[in-house]
């Protein structure tokens, strides 16, 4: 291995051959430090994680000369366990799974994959979050009008409509008229075919906005006019607090 003796702020960079590393690789991996082997990190060839550490690499070192990866170092050792024992971590599940992804470790991202967690998530709820029309959109569209009216406030509102069926969506069509008369912002969500109830999908924009960082509740909307049913069937205000 040789090592470029140009002083680099960042680093060095690696520009040798890995044929002759020692047996003993010294890692600096987000600030967190790891001692395993060459064969632990190449057990699995295809891997990005592998790949790092054969031919010609494109690694930088820090100043103690240990080869750096800038990810979260927290749950590399995760990683290692897996990679030393295929022991398949049972902690910090969603994080792991995205560094699992990163270092393109297929074996384990299949295994955690059927975690209860991450299967949840990618064939439950996301596939249901799928059928929602504009879901995302309307996520960011709830958060950009709970900014705008929290100046100078504690707590911020947006009126959110939630239908599941086409018929519940023409039944709201006029109270969504009256809304917009009165100048009341609304955020629809739906109708979707799909077994998750009105309650579930409430669940869901709580859960995908508190990930963003906001602190936010919800409770029924109860319209002072322009309604032909209960409007707390369908209408929901989502209560932002900054503060």
């Amino acid at each position: 291995m040789s090592i470029s003796s140009e002083h680099k702020p960042l680093g060095k960079q690696v520009t040798g051959s890995l044929h002759t590393l020692s047996p003993i690789v010294e890692l600096n991996v987000g600030g967190e430090m790891y001692t395993t082997t060459l064969s632990t990190l190449k057990k699995h060839p295809g891997s990005k994680l592998a790949e790092m550490f054969t031919g010609q690499p494109k690694l930088r070192t820090d100043s103690e000369g240990r080869f750096f990866i800038d990810r979260p170092g927290t749950y590399f050792k995760y990683i290692l366990e897996y990679l030393r024992s295929n022991q398949v971590p049972t902690q910090c599940i969603q994080d792991v799974y995205k560094e699992a992804l990163f270092y393109d470790i297929e074996p384990l991202i299949k295994q955690l994959e059927d975690s209860p967690q991450i299967f949840g998530e990618l064939v439950a709820r996301k596939q249901f979050l799928a059928r929602v029309p504009n879901y995302s959109e309307n996520i960011e569209l709830m958060i950009r009008i709970a900014r705008a009216e929290a100046v100078a406030s504690r707590q911020s509102s947006v009126i959110v409509c939630v239908v599941r069926t086409e018929e519940d969506a023409a039944r709201c069509q006029d109270a969504l008229n009256s809304l917009d008369m009165d100048k009341k912002s609304v955020v629809k969500f739906g109708p979707w075919k799909a077994a998750p109830s009105i309650s579930d999908l409430l669940d869901c924009v709580q859960m995908d906005v508190e990930a963003k960082g906001y602190k936010i509740s919800f409770q029924p909307h109860i319209a002072e006019k322009g309604f032909r049913f209960k409007s707390h069937d369908f209408f929901y205000k989502f209560l932002f607090t900054w503060w």
